[in-house]
């Protein structure tokens, strides 16, 4: 999975290419630190090494890495940069724990039934918070997307109330399954990261925006993770 998410990204950075040039100098081929010619060869080398790796696993998991790289590219050339964005994010969450438990033990548990929809509120506002952390260099550039659609103040709410809908379901969820006092406290503890990176980002400019998205792509994954381990370790 993580060799197909560097294919993922680096097609995106390709595709953004001209976009970042003058808006984002930071970014790899736009500060000139790599060619494109380069990031299409990470590119189809992290795809193959994706795959390859996913065959060990036998058939359903290399059926499910096509399934994401399809995603991936489906927002990297079509969806990115329009109102619907946030829907490869939404679709694509859910696969990574999918991902690796199918791989890990070519079955998938049922409380997975809860983990999924779950994931797709995840993955949902990380998509809002992404779009919000660019929502002004997309105005700039006229550019679409959620957070352009709904407006900063919206897409915030909007987002605040899927992460608070995340939350209170892996405490719940977690509680209501019969999990232990160190597991569901460690479940809530967890559930404040992703919180924090919404109140960071509320207000204040770019790069506050952008570090309060990444505050909360690693608060959701220490909660997956989190969760999981309060139901099965």
């Amino acid at each position: 999975m993580t060799a197909l998410q560097f294919g993922i990204g680096a097609t995106n950075d390709i595709v953004d290419a001209p976009r970042d040039a003058g808006h984002k100098p930071g970014k790899p081929i736009a500060s000139g630190l790599v060619s494109r010619r380069v990031a299409g060869a990470v590119a189809i080398a992290g795809f193959g090494v994706g795959l390859v790796l996913s065959s060990v696993s036998g058939a359903p998991t290399v059926v499910l890495a096509i399934v994401v790289i399809g995603i991936g590219l489906a927002y990297d050339l079509l969806l990115k940069g329009t109102a619907w964005s946030w829907l490869p994010f939404a679709v694509g969450i859910p696969l990574l724990p999918i991902f690796g438990w199918l791989g890990a033990t070519g079955t998938l548990p049922p409380v997975f039934g809860i983990l999924v929809p779950v994931a797709v509120a995840a993955g949902a506002a990380l998509a809002i918070a992404n779009a919000l952390a660019d929502v002004k260099r997309d105005h700039a550039a006229g550019s679409a997307s959620i957070a352009t659609a709904l407006g900063a103040s919206r897409a915030w709410a909007v987002q605040a109330g899927l992460i608070g809908l995340v939350a209170v379901a892996a405490v719940g969820s977690a509680a209501i399954l019969g999990s232990s006092t160190g597991g569901l406290l460690l479940v809530a503890v967890a559930a404040c990261v992703p919180i924090a990176g919404l109140a960071l980002g509320r207000g204040g400019g770019a790069d506050r925006r952008e570090r309060a998205w990444q505050l909360e792509a690693l608060g959701v994954a220490a909660l997956g993770v989190a969760w999981i381990w309060a139901l099965f370790g």
